[in-house]
This record gives structure tokens, sequence and C-alpha cells, in this order.
């Protein structure tokens, strides 16, 4: 697997500045979510008696086809799941400490590992 041996130690010189890396983590998890929150639905009407404030509304048809559709986006779980943030820059290398300081945003809590290569850009030749 291209010159690497299990137990080998990797340090932060395989990098260069400038360079373009993706950086694959796990996000932050955030439970049990509403479908508000989880998919940016808007709320229903507060006033006029309703009582549909946070309710999802009608989730499909009914006789036909008597089921609901896969994928209907509804409440559950949020986050905690694998992301990849593609073409993120580094801006330091520094060998001393072995840190890589990049521009941007990066998935999951502070302290939380990272998967950290460089980035695959479609249609590049290798």
């Amino acid at each position: 697997m291209s010159g690497f041996e299990l137990g080998q130690a990797i340090s932060a010189d395989r990098f260069s500045e400038g360079q373009l890396v993706d950086v694959s983590g796990t996000s932050i998890g955030r439970g049990f979510a509403g479908y508000q929150k989880r998919h940016n639905f808007k709320r229903g009407p507060m006033g006029h008696g309703s009582k549909n404030h946070r309710l999802p509304g009608s989730i499909g048809a009914g006789t036909t086809p008597g089921r609901v559709y896969p994928g209907k986006r509804m409440a559950g779980q949020m986050g905690n799941v694998k992301v990849t943030i593609r073409k993120l820059t580094i801006v330091k290398v520094d060998s001393e400490r072995n840190l890589l300081l990049i521009e941007g945003s990066v998935p999951g809590k502070p302290g939380a590992l990272l998967n950290i290569q460089p980035a695959t850009i479609v249609g590049q030749q290798e």
C-alpha cells in the first residue's frame, strides 16, 4: 500500500503549505431531532386556533399508494455521521510540534480524530 508499514510513524512533513487536502471525520451528533431542526422545514400557522405549530403535516397520499414513500424527510437521528470536507488549503506545517494548520472548518468536536489526505480532483491524471 504505497510504501507504508504497520506501526510506522507518519509526521506532518508529508504535507506542504498551499496543498489541497480532503478532511474526513464524524460530525457532531445532535440526537433525535424534529423535522424542523433536521430538515429546515417551516412551522405551521401560529394564530386563528391552529394547533399545527411544529407538526410535519401530511406525509403522503391516501389509499393509493397506501404507504409512505422511502426517503420521506421526517424526524430522527441528526449528525454523528461520516463527513468529508473537500479541497481545504494547508496554511502552515509545523514539523517541530507535528501540526497542520488548515484553512476552513473541519467536522467533529474539538480533539476528535480526523483523516487528512491529499485532495482528489476530478479529471486529474495521476
